[in-house]
C-alpha cells in the first residue's frame, strides 16, 4: 500500500484575479514540494466562493467542506494575505474563521502544534508588518505556531511575473524559506484521522 505524502496546504489571494500575495504563495509552495510534500493551494478565486462564515449554520456548502477537510488533512499551513488598512483581507479571515468548524474535532483542533508559515504582501512597509503582526496573533488563537520566519513584501517594490518569479531575488529566497521551515517542522504535526 502507497502512503501519500504529507499535506501542507496554502490559503491566501486577491478576489480580483492572480494578485502577488497569490504569486508569492505559490513560490512557497512550490518550495515546500521541492522538500517532498504536497500542496494545495486555496486561492482568491477559491476564498471567493466561500460564503460569509455563519457559526450558526447547520449545513456547509462543498467548497467550504473541501476547505475544512483540507486542513484537517493537512499537517502544515501557509497563510498569504495583502495587507488592507494595517491588516488582513476580509476573504482571508473568512477563510481563517470558517476553522470554527473543527473546534471540537478529537484529533486536533484548529490549527493546534501545527507550523504555520505567514506572508504578507503590501503596497508600502507599513501594512507588511502590521499584517504579519495580525497574523501571527490568528494563529496563535487558532493553537498554531508560526514559523520563526515570516516574508514582508513591499509590492511596491518587488513586482512578481507570470512564471513564478519576481525582480528581487532576496524576495524569493525569503519566500523559500518560509517554505523550507514549514516543511522542516511539519514532521513535527499529526494531521487528526
Amino acid at each position: 500500500m502507497r502512503v501519500a505524502l504529507p499535506l501542507v496546504v496554502g490559503i491566501g489571494g486577491t478576489i480580483g484575479g492572480v494578485s502577488s500575495t497569490e504569486r508569492a504563495l505559490r513560490i512557497t509552495l512550490d518550495a515546500v514540494e521541492a522538500e517532498g510534500y504536497r500542496t494545495r493551494m486555496f486561492g482568491g478565486a477559491d476564498m471567493a466562493r466561500l460564503p460569509l462564515y455563519d457559526p450558526k449554520a447547520t449545513t456547509r456548502t462543498p467548497d467550504e467542506r473541501a476547505f475544512v477537510d483540507a486542513i484537517r488533512e493537512a499537517s502544515a499551513v501557509i497563510i498569504a494575505s495583502p495587507g488592507y488598512h494595517g491588516s488582513i483581507s476580509g476573504v482571508v479571515k473568512n477563510a481563517l474563521d470558517l476553522l470554527e468548524e473543527t473546534a471540537r474535532d478529537e484529533g486536533r483542533a484548529y490549527l493546534a502544534d501545527m507550523p504555520v508559515g505567514l506572508i504578507a504582501t503590501a503596497y508600502g512597509w507599513q501594512a507588511t508588518g502590521s499584517t504579519i503582526a495580525a497574523l501571527r496573533s490568528i494563529v496563535h488563537a487558532l493553537r498554531g505556531w508560526p514559523t520563526p520566519f515570516a516574508a514582508a513584501i513591499n509590492t511596491q517594490v518587488t513586482k512578481f511575473d507570470d512564471e513564478g518569479g519576481a525582480n528581487d531575488p532576496a524576495v524569493l529566497e525569503q519566500l523559500r524559506l518560509v517554505g523550507r521551515q514549514v516543511a522542516r517542522f511539519a514532521p513535527l504535526s499529526e494531521p487528526a484521522n
